[in-house]
């Protein structure tokens, strides 16, 4: 009899978590949805997730935000690391770095979810296909024949790709201090990395512009080479974040 209630137990177990792998692995990639002339996006991988609100016919940045986060019985939380509203409030830094907030989902062919504030439905983008996939830290700069090391520390700067959307952030994960972020969509293709701007925190006259840089994944290893947005000409080695 015991055993049978163990097994049982451990069955029901199972299901339970096969459930919820699959509600995460349902939700990773990128979706967005539309009000007007104002574009939401979230893009959710390697257990990451950035929401972004811009309006790319008027060149307008409103905001972003992002963090960690997790999928349990339909409900997902995010522990937030950055977010341009709180920051350009002055919200204390205990008030909500490292703190939680959970909302509804359900996901099938859409995402039903209330991120935005109140309870709509979201389109897929993709679903985080291809290479580039992933949440990708700078380690390393090229300075003349040298490459300059980058450790990581509370500051830094991340670049959050699905399979076909990018978003860089300057953030510090203490202090709530913002520096920038840009995004869009992307291609990699060839050799070569596209970046097509839809928004960008630092210059809205930037927005529909498109940079192409070359790019190899070398033994993990994201080599990024070209000329920055401000033309100046840059060798970067990204790492996928791990911590």
């Amino acid at each position: 009899m015991k055993k049978s209630v163990l097994l049982s137990l451990l069955f029901t177990c199972a299901v339970f978590l096969r459930g919820e792998a699959h509600q995460s692995q349902a939700l990773a990639g990128a979706w967005h949805f539309q009000q007007g002339d104002v574009r939401q996006t979230a893009v959710f991988v390697d257990g990451y997730l950035s929401h972004s609100v811009f309006d790319v016919k008027n060149k307008k940045f409103i905001s972003t935000r992002g963090g960690t986060y997790a999928v349990e019985n339909g409900r997902l939380t995010i522990t937030w690391q950055y977010d341009t509203e709180k920051a350009a409030d002055e919200q204390p830094n205990d008030a909500w770095i490292g703190t939680t907030s959970t909302f509804d989902i359900s996901v099938g062919n859409k995402l039903t979810t209330n991120l935005s504030g109140s309870r709509v439905s979201w389109e897929r983008s993709d679903a985080n296909e291809g290479p580039m996939a992933g949440v990708w830290r700078i380690t390393g700069r090229k300075q003349g024949e040298d490459i300059s090391q980058m450790p990581l520390h509370d500051r830094r700067t991340l670049k959050i790709l699905s399979g076909q959307r990018f978003q860089w952030v300057a953030i510090n994960i203490k202090t709530g201090e913002f520096s920038g972020t840009g995004g869009g969509s992307y291609t990699f293709e060839n050799g070569k990395y596209t970046e097509n701007i839809e928004f960008f925190s630092r210059d809205n006259e930037r927005v529909g512009a498109s940079l192409t840089f070359d790019g190899e994944i070398r033994n993990g290893a994201w080599h990024h080479s070209g000329l920055s947005s401000t033309g100046n000409p840059i060798y970067e080695i990204w790492n996928k974040l791990e911590e």
